[in-house]
């Protein structure tokens, strides 16, 4: 009875730790990548790239046996290259080995010439204005073309425009130590070049801006010198009729003459003609 007791006593307790220990587990989840790529197999597809993305997908799984890998590789295989991995269990069967299994891969399609082509496109490839880009392709197809010392210095000067070259030259003096040494004062000149120029673009937008509010205002200044002098040519073609500019001594001869006032039409003539005048009103306006 007491060794009953004493078995209940001490599930107690062990229950209790547990509860008690409970809310101060951690809790974590395992992360996750996503499968790469497939490999067709084919001559124009790139295999070097892959092998080395499939590699440290697999180094992220540590706990994962050779069969495992072998079978998660097979899975992204398709085209000739399913067809090589089918072939091969079918020689190996489960008697294959990650070790093996890599190295036969890897014999089969690394493809040589991947690094003859990454030359070419490395000697083609310019800088656009943005050395972050550029610097993320140089270095993935140096990968593979890897070019070091001259050659390398060689094509980032072909690449790099005078501003960049000009900027790398002022703040930094004598032979680089290293390649490393080069590609970081080319991105750092580069960097600089594109901060100035985007102060530049900055300090131009707003000049126009304030330039155009001030435009607008001389413009409407200007349109309205421009009516005042219209409206004063228009009065110097058509001038308003006033006593100084009428003509004060009639001229019939069936000639039209203009007055402001029919007294002075007929001023300086002879009572009886203005009298007669006045009744006819002929020639008079």
């Amino acid at each position: 009875m007491r060794d009953l007791v004493q078995l209940v006593a001490e599930g107690v307790a062990r229950a209790t730790q547990v509860a008690t220990a409970e809310p101060n587990r951690i809790r974590t989840s395992r992360l996750k990548m996503e499968n790469p790529e497939t490999f067709d197999g084919k001559i124009m597809t790139p295999f070097n790239n892959w092998w080395k993305t499939v590699t440290k997908y697999l180094s992220f799984y540590p706990e994962t046996s050779d069969q495992q890998k072998i079978i998660s590789v097979g899975m992204l295989l398709t085209g000739t290259a399913k067809a090589w991995d089918l072939h091969r269990y079918d020689t190996m069967g489960d008697n294959d080995t990650w070790a093996n299994y890599s190295a036969a891969i890897q014999t089969e399609y690394f493809d040589s010439r991947e690094a003859a082509i990454a030359q070419l496109k490395l000697s083609q490839l310019r800088y656009g204005g943005d050395i972050r880009a550029y610097m993320t392709e140089f270095r993935a197809l140096n990968n593979l073309a890897r070019a070091t010392g001259e050659s390398l210095q060689e094509k980032i000067d072909l690449a790099m425009p005078e501003a960049v070259i000009d900027m790398q030259f002022a703040h930094h003096l004598g032979e680089f130590a290293d390649d490393e040494g080069l590609l970081h004062a080319t991105y750092q000149a580069a960097l600089q070049v594109e901060r100035k120029k985007a102060l530049k673009q900055a300090k131009e937008q707003i000049r126009g801006q304030t330039g155009s509010s001030g435009s607008g205002r001389m413009e409407k200044k200007e349109d309205k010198r421009q009516k005042n002098w219209t409206s004063s040519k228009q009065k110097e073609s058509h001038p308003r009729e006033s006593p100084s500019n009428v003509a004060t001594k009639p001229t019939w001869f069936g000639k039209k003459n203009t007055w402001l006032t029919m007294d002075e039409a007929m001023k300086g003539l002879p009572n009886s003609e203005k009298e007669e005048y006045r009744q006819s009103r002929e020639d008079c306006w």
